[in-house]
């Protein structure tokens, strides 16, 4: 082979075994700071991923699921409220969390919640690092209940760069539960196991 004909496939090799940290570097990039004007209001979740295999299962069978955030107190002080549904049944978490930049933490837990960056408009995209990143739990949620294809895509194309299983994409036409704001401090310790769990 001659020297300028290694210096192509070399070339060549490089290119290919790069483009696709390049790309994944690029689909998961932190999001800056969000403003807590725009992060406000509920969301529905419109697809989801998570690392530990066993708990898949009970995200499939999930109806519906949303997340909301308001302002709390201070300029960091967010409430961040989830609420899911199965059948008939709803359950809800409320949640007081600590913004730091691109992230935002739960007191007294072990989870810690990086926003994604992503092309859809109305979207949040939150990657919640669990125990110490042993898990990762992956979800898209939208003002709206279903997504353009190339919306969802993306969101297949970012779990398949964190080496998650392909996304459970939710039903829209499932009902959401009611809005309920709790702020009983049971609510509290059930997120804290819905978030490790599902």
């Amino acid at each position: 082979m001659s020297a300028v004909a290694a210096a192509v496939f070399l070339l060549c090799f490089v290119s290919v075994s790069c483009s696709v940290p390049l790309a994944c570097e690029n689909l998961l990039r932190p999001l800056g700071q969000p403003d807590l004007h725009g992060l406000e209001g509920r969301r529905a979740m419109i697809a989801g991923s998570l690392s530990h295999l066993p708990f898949m299962e009970p995200l499939r069978r999930r109806d519906s699921a949303t997340a909301e955030f308001s302002r709390n107190s201070g300029e960091s002080g967010v409430s961040f409220r989830r609420s899911s549904r199965s059948g008939d049944n709803c359950h809800y978490a409320s949640y007081n969390v600590t913004l730091k930049g691109n992230r935002f933490t739960f007191k007294n837990d072990n989870v810690t919640t990086t926003f994604v960056h992503t092309s859809c408009h109305d979207c949040i995209l939150l990657k919640f690092d669990v125990e110490s990143e042993q898990r990762q739990h992956f979800y898209l949620f939208s003002k709206r209940r279903q997504l353009e294809e190339m919306e969802i895509a993306e969101f297949r194309a970012q779990a398949q760069c964190l080496n998650l299983p392909p996304p459970v994409v939710m039903d829209p036409t499932k009902d959401l539960c009611p809005e309920q704001h709790s702020t009983n401090p049971a609510a509290q310790t059930e997120n804290k196991t819905e978030t490790k769990n599902d």
